[in-house]
């Protein structure tokens, strides 16, 4: 099925870093003020969802959902849930990160809630890919000048880390003591992540340009 790509409207910058993740065949769904990205994304939508407290609407020719602007859900978190009854099984969240910590941090939990269900997503930003590892081996290589281990949601032990410059064997990372940022593939290496009971937040940092 079709990779579901939500635009929010946190900032972006590097246009080209950002529009090089994006296939041809996704499902695009903008969220209210997302909608200014999509010039320079160069993509249209396929669903619009918003409140429009920052940004009218539109009123494209394109699926458009109106929300309240009192309700539970932001309107992202609504856009996935609303994908997710459509049957969307993998994600890309773009413009979600960004100068409102409490929207990034909210955002970022969107990967544990679609982790949690089983489901495929990624957050990129102008600097970075995030994703939850949890129950596979997820992999580094040396392209990323760093990457970090965030426990992020209370529970990550028998960690291993290989082939990168700080390895880990049957480690715990606790929320409060977080020792796994900025790590460093081995030149020539593609660094290799497990975690045996629960999960870590895996942020790849681009190098700088």
């Amino acid at each position: 099925m079709k990779r579901c790509v939500i635009v929010g409207g946190a900032g972006i910058a590097d246009y080209d870093f950002v529009r090089s993740y994006l296939n041809e065949n996704d499902y695009i769904v903008y969220c209210d003020s997302g909608l200014k990205h999509m010039d320079e994304l160069g993509r249209g939508p396929d669903l619009i969802v918003g409140d429009f407290d920052s940004h009218e609407n539109p009123n494209l020719e394109v699926e458009t959902i109106v929300l309240p602007t009192i309700k539970n859900d932001t309107d992202t978190v609504f856009a996935v849930k609303e994908a997710l009854g459509r049957g969307f099984e993998d994600f890309l969240l773009l413009g979600v990160v960004g100068a409102r910590l409490d929207h990034t941090l909210g955002n970022v939990s969107i990967l544990l809630m679609l982790d949690t269900m089983g489901k495929s997503a990624k957050i990129v930003d102008d600097f970075s890919e995030m994703e939850i590892v949890s129950g596979r081996t997820a992999e580094v290589d040396d392209f990323w000048s760093y990457f970090s281990l965030l426990n992020i949601s209370g529970e990550a032990e028998d960690i291993t880390v290989s082939e990168a410059k700080y390895e880990l064997q049957d480690a715990e990372i606790e929320c409060d003591w977080q020792y796994g940022v900025s790590n460093e593939p081995l030149p020539g290496q593609t660094a290799k992540i497990q975690v045996g009971k629960g999960r870590l937040l895996l942020i790849r940092v681009r190098p700088e340009t």
